[in-house]
């Protein structure tokens, strides 16, 4: 028994969070939310980590959900403070990330009653939630606690059922709100669920793989993954097929010398003849969307190309325009099938397929790693120059966060499979919230440093994170400074418009000195190729504050650098 809030909505939703295993709540404050504060805080097998603004708050949860596995909740209070959770519920949603939204409201009759903090929100995250359950203020009836038990547990196992995601709980709480009562802990009867793992007969997948064999070409696309050991094993034996290539994004956390892991790198020196030899017949993608725009431009335009997708999806995905088979079901029990069903790799007369179409392909992404390091050593210094020199120097135990923009596609040309885990807000692609992610990731993360590598206009749009009280020794934050919105200059979209250095690349005046010192991190910067290797050792051996690197480098040079960059050489050419 323990003394909580009289409201019995918020000590059902205790019960019920603990008994689903959850155990980090982000809470901001306020004082409509206060009984769930009070049924939160008060009970010892719950974390709550406090943070003031709710944007921060909600990409926090954000990264603390992604490196622990788990559902993680964040609460708010009424009105607009819930729709500042809209960013980051979006990405949750899109990148299948089991966060818990928990809203605080009024009863229902004083919305539009020129109340204070009053809107009607319990409808406002509908399409970036898989469930959501309003709960009455007025509890005083048979059956309530049997519906708002029934409406929470529901919720709670949809977020984590299938294609995980969040769902929203909004709470409405009539007042007094400070009022307390006895409560008996665990007392709420929790609601499980069994969902056997998901398995294709053996006869069905052999007969699904049956035309995957002998001089089959077979490419497999893996995009943004959390750490998998088991589908790692899976496809490095596909990869070791001869007619089988996996191409992987660095955010896939997926390595094996037999994988093509720099896709951008490799596909940018291929010629047309090579490209159009080296086409599959099948192209099979797992994980989440794509970053690399070069190989989803020449999906889409392969006159022939069979595509089948395997992830549990909440709608048909045709990024390719190819879409002929939905496997429904986790990437890993199917790949594992799949890579028993194609063993030993025979033709169709039984004898060993005679395939060169895996090792035509690891010969050119060899090629293009060959050509990366010629143009690396050529290069002046530039943000492709710095990043080159940042990925090098990180450490194996490094959990690397990247920001949306230019940063995420400089880490993709680099080798990054000694790096412990990369990750990035691809599920919406959206530029806020990159500093706040990687601060919830280092809240979980103790093995190594959570390193973000970040723009400055991506920093400029969540300095909210710098004053949160969660921040910690273990978060390091390396700030490209390049006059802001280097991404415009390169993209074809934008880099020729007559606005451009007006509208889309905004100076951001970040004073990183100054916010460094006011929020108690440590601070170092560096201009050229010299001065970063001189200051890296300081800002990585940093152990008793969080540290911040300000790189500088040159805007236009280095969007032409990249452009060239990319510029076949003669030999590659058709």
């Amino acid at each position: 028994m323990i003394l909580s809030t009289a409201h019995i909505s918020c000590n059902i939703l205790a019960d019920l969070l603990i008994a689903h295993g959850l155990r980090d709540i982000v809470i901001s404050p306020g004082s409509r939310n206060s009984p769930i504060i009070m049924a939160l805080a008060r009970r010892p097998e719950l974390r709550c980590h406090p943070v003031i603004d709710e944007r921060s708050a909600a990409f926090i949860a954000l990264g603390l959900a992604r490196q622990i596995f788990r559902p993680v909740a964040v609460v708010c209070t009424s009105g607009t403070a819930l729709l500042n959770y809209a960013p980051a519920v979006a990405e949750a949603f899109y990148s299948c990330v089991p966060l818990i939204i928990i809203s605080a409201d009024r009863p229902e009759e004083w919305i539009d009653q020129d109340d204070s903090q009053t809107i009607w929100q319990q409808n406002v995250l509908a399409d970036y939630v898989k469930r959501r359950a309003d709960i009455p203020a007025h509890t005083d009836f048979d059956n309530a606690r049997w519906w708002i038990r029934r409406l929470i547990n529901d919720a709670l196992l949809e977020a984590v059922d299938g294609r995980q995601g969040p769902i929203h709980l909004n709470i409405r709480l009539d007042a007094p709100l400070n009022s307390q009562s006895n409560w008996e802990e665990n007392s709420t009867q929790v609601i499980k669920m069994v969902t056997p793992p998901a398995q294709i007969p053996v006869a069905r997948i052999r007969e699904m793989t049956l035309p995957l064999r002998g001089q089959h070409r077979v490419m497999i696309i893996a995009g943004f993954h959390r750490p998998d050991a088991k589908l790692n094993r899976a496809l490095s034996r596909l990869a070791a097929l001869p007619n089988v290539a996996v191409l992987t994004e660095t955010i896939s956390n997926l390595h094996s010398p037999l994988f093509v892991s720099r896709i951008d790198s490799t596909l940018s020196r291929m010629s047309a003849d090579e490209k159009d030899a080296l086409r599959p017949d099948t192209v099979i993608t797992v994980g989440g969307a794509l970053v690399s725009r070069h190989i989803k431009e020449w999906m889409r335009n392969l006159p022939e190309v069979e595509h089948w997708h395997v992830g549990h999806s909440h709608t048909t995905i045709d990024s390719f325009r190819h879409l002929s088979v939905r496997i429904n079901m986790d990437e890993t029990p199917f790949m594992t099938q799949l890579a028993s069903a194609l063993q030993p790799h025979k033709g169709d007369n039984g004898q060993p397929s005679t395939s060169d179409y895996a090792t035509r392909w690891q010969e050119i992404a060899r090629r293009a790693a060959s050509e990366h390091q010629k143009r690396l050593e050529t290069a002046p210094w530039s943000t492709l120059k710095a990043f080159a020199t940042l990925i090098k120097s990180l450490p194996a135990t490094t959990n690397l966060h990247l920001s949306n923009g230019t940063s995420i596609r400089y880490a993709q040309l680099m080798d990054c499979s000694e790096i412990h885990r990369c990750e990035c807000n691809r599920g919406v692609s959206g530029i806020d919230g990159s500093t706040s992610t990687a601060l919830g990731a280092s809240i979980a993360y103790q093995t190594g440093p959570t390193i973000l590598i970040t723009g400055d206009m991506s920093m400029q749009y969540d300095i909210a994170a710098l004053s949160s009280t969660l921040l910690n020794p273990r978060l390091k934050i390396i700030v490209i400074c390049n006059d802001g919105g280097e991404i415009f200059r390169f993209i074809g979209s934008t880099s020729d418009l007559p606005e451009l250095e007006k509208y889309l690349v905004v100076g951001t005046r970040l004073p990183l000195r100054d916010l460094c010192r006011g929020y108690g991190l440590s601070y170092s910067e560096a201009s050229s190729e010299q001065e970063l290797h001189e200051v890296l050792p300081g800002f990585l051996s940093e152990n008793n504050r969080p540290a911040l690197l300000a790189v500088n480098t040159p805007g236009k040079e280095s969007a032409e650098v990249l452009r060239n960059y990319f510029r076949q050489s003669p030999s590659q050419k058709d």
